[in-house]
């Protein structure tokens, strides 16, 4: 019962950030928020299917395309989110990375970091979103 308040919570989470980038923020704000909006209905498509090394290679193949659709976002970005959000990526990619280098980790500890680094690169879309949506009104107020 417990796993699927934290479900529900998460998914809650996830859709109301997204609907607040696409409401109220710029131009990299929802493309980083579909993008990722994308990448969380995909991996919970694939996410049953377990690959090589017990890892689910559609997991790990969507999460690479995000980091390198963050990546380009954050190429000459003014603002520092999608910086942020790119290295938090990183983490989950290399959490793929050690399970299929080793076994020594315990695979629990892997997916715990790669499910909280996945609420803060939304909360980075978040915050982002918020303070383009300020800049824009202030921007607004000046003209």
């Amino acid at each position: 019962m417990l796993n699927v308040v934290y479900a529900v919570v998460g998914a809650v989470f996830m859709v109301g950030m997204t609907l607040f980038a696409f409401i109220k923020g710029g131009a990299r704000e929802r493309l980083g928020a579909g993008i990722y909006f994308l990448a969380w209905i995909a991996s919970l498509v694939v996410q049953e299917n377990v690959g090589f090394r017990g890892l689910p290679i559609g997991m790990f193949l969507i999460d690479a395309a995000v980091l390198v659709a963050l990546a380009a976002i954050a190429w000459r970005a003014p603002q520092s989110w999608p910086t942020w959000a790119t290295g938090l990526q990183l983490v989950t990619v290399m959490g793929h990375v050690m399970i299929l280098t080793t076994k020594s980790v315990p695979i629990a500890s892997l997916y715990t970091v790669m499910n909280l680094t996945s609420y803060l690169i939304i909360l980075c879309i978040g915050v982002g979103t918020f303070w383009a949506w300020q800049e824009r009104k202030l921007a607004a107020q000046y003209e």
